[in-house]
């Protein structure tokens, strides 16, 4: 999972790009990048970190231009180092930069046809540089000296036809301007707002319609699945549907976990989603257990809170804030491997006892995909004196990988996977545990939009929206993905053997 953002203005974006990023931060903590065009060239800063680190002063002064993309990257195969931070570029045709948010299930058939086909060369390991090549192919087998709108639109039908997989991307045609384009199905966000200046009107894409808020773009509309936008430097607003039989059935985990609650989604309030998801677990619990003497009902901070109060208030229970947040700490279900995962959730939470001492505790967390981090806090509420300990999850059991984006990796380290609700609880060490129906789950968010034709819940029920993935494809993400496969990868980086690229050594 990664953030996306991309502006085409009347003076100098970088600024704007670097703001956007930041509200996307909760999108990506492994890199940053920002990539301008300014008088028929490239200007390019990204690296490792935190947006905030990757950026000082003289990087913002020397990226100058009217037009600009940013990205913020979550490694989704564990691979990491500068040479994977986005956006990436090719010098051919016109000079092309891509930020890419999603995975390609068939990139290795691509890479060989990269190879054999298209004479093209992969200078790393990422799909994401796989869906630059295919983009600048297409583009320049329109053989146009000086590309129009049409001809752009017809590279990215030629993406759609080619690329398989969940993917939103924004690119940058130096001299040109910028366009963004969504997969068919529409599992990964992209969305397009306006500002009007004293200059004229600037565009802006991004991930989460909040980028647009923060900046004052008023949102126009999500692209469409398959769609493409194409701002020219000019500030020309081009539309094309490029995709021969679109449907869209965006990532309902972008509503559980991912996306900030002040986020709008296919017109789809994040925030009330997330409150029905609360209500319904409600209606659960009340059903299963009337007589359920729960005392309180206490978030996992943060993405649980909006649930937990909807939850709270539907049972007619205290809701209360029983741990408190290292704000310094970043997201654990981000974190690579699980040593790191669990050193993190006790930096990251501390239990407040008096709200513990002696009472039956709901617990209400988005997920539980490990069990790593809930296993550890509720311990830690046993530690600080509760009587029992229950835990909610706002959605069903995940017990498969994800293929289109998310940091799911193997089944086997999925801790429902292959258990019943009741073996899970025992996992967990809770006193009594509650899942979301996945059908209740669905309604949470097709109530904001009927329009949508359905929802990718494949890390629940195994049903990939794509229609390639297969068990040999999910044993390959296994092989790749595991937490073993994982360290051995972060060994190798480390040793400088894992990924072939141009290192960018400036670290100040």
């Amino acid at each position: 999972m990664c953030g996306l953002a991309g502006i085409v203005g009347k003076r100098d974006v970088a600024p704007d790009i670097y703001d956007a990023l930041t509200v996307l931060q909760h999108r990506g903590q492994d890199a940053a990048g920002i990539m301008t065009s300014y008088q028929g060239r490239f200007t390019q800063r990204k690296s490792e970190g935190l947006v905030r680190d990757v950026f000082r002063q003289h990087h913002m002064q020397r990226l100058r231009g009217a037009v600009g993309i940013g990205h913020v990257r979550y490694p989704t195969a564990g691979s990491s180092g500068p040479a994977l931070a986005q956006p990436f570029y090719v010098n051919s045709p016109y000079g092309i930069a891509l930020a890419h948010n999603g995975n390609l299930t068939n990139s290795a058939k691509l890479t060989h046809e990269m190879f054999q086909s298209d004479l093209r060369h992969l200078n790393t390991d990422s799909d994401s540089e796989v869906l630059l090549n295919v983009f600048a192919h297409e583009l320049q087998v329109q053989r146009q000296l000086f590309p129009s709108a049409e001809d752009i639109f017809a590279a990215v039908a030629g993406v759609h036809r080619r690329c398989v997989g969940g993917y939103a991307a924004i690119a940058l045609i130096v001299n040109y301007g910028i366009v963004g384009f969504r997969d068919p199905w529409g599992i990964r966000p992209l969305v397009l707002g306006q500002r009007e200046t004293s200059e004229g009107t600037e565009y802006m894409l991004a991930s989460e319609s909040v980028a647009l808020d923060v900046l004052g773009f008023e949102l126009i509309d999500d692209v469409a699945p398959g769609e493409a936008v194409y701002i020219s430097e000019k500030g020309e607003l081009f539309r094309r549907q490029c995709a021969a039989k679109p449907k869209l059935l965006p990532c309902i985990f972008e509503h559980v976990y991912f996306a900030r609650p002040d986020s709008m989604m296919d017109g789809i309030s994040v925030y009330k989603t997330r409150m029905r998801q609360g209500e319904a677990l409600a209606k659960k619990v009340m059903a299963l257990r009337p007589d359920h003497e729960i005392d309180v009902v206490i978030p996992i901070p943060d993405t649980s809170r909006i649930a937990a109060q909807a939850m709270a208030h539907e049972l007619g229970i205290k809701f209360r804030e029983g741990f408190m947040k290292n704000r310094y700490i970043g997201r654990t279900f981000i974190m690579p491997g699980q040593n790191e995962r669990k050193k993190s959730v006790r930096q990251k939470l501390n239990p407040v006892p008096l709200e513990f001492e002696g009472k039956t505790v709901m617990l209400v967390d988005d997920s539980i995909v490990r069990g790593t981090t809930c296993r550890q806090i509720i311990q830690m509420a046993r530690d600080a004196g509760a009587k029992k300990v229950y835990f909610a999850s706002a959605c069903p059991p995940v017990r498969y990988p994800n293929v289109y984006g998310i940091d799911m990796p193997s089944a086997e380290e999925l801790i429902a996977n292959n258990r019943t609700e009741e073996e899970v609880c025992e996992a967990i060490g809770a006193d009594w545990l509650v899942f979301q129906n996945l059908d209740d789950l669905v309604k949470c968010s097709m109530e904001g939009n009927p329009q949508v034709d359905g929802f990718d819940c494949s890390v629940f029920n195994k049903d990939y929206v794509t229609g390639d993935v297969d068990d040999a494809y999910l044993l390959s993400v296994h092989n790749a993905r595991n937490d073993a496969a994982q360290e051995e990868r972060r060994a190798a980086e480390a040793a400088g053997r894992s990924v072939i690229g141009i290192h960018n050594d400036d670290q100040s």
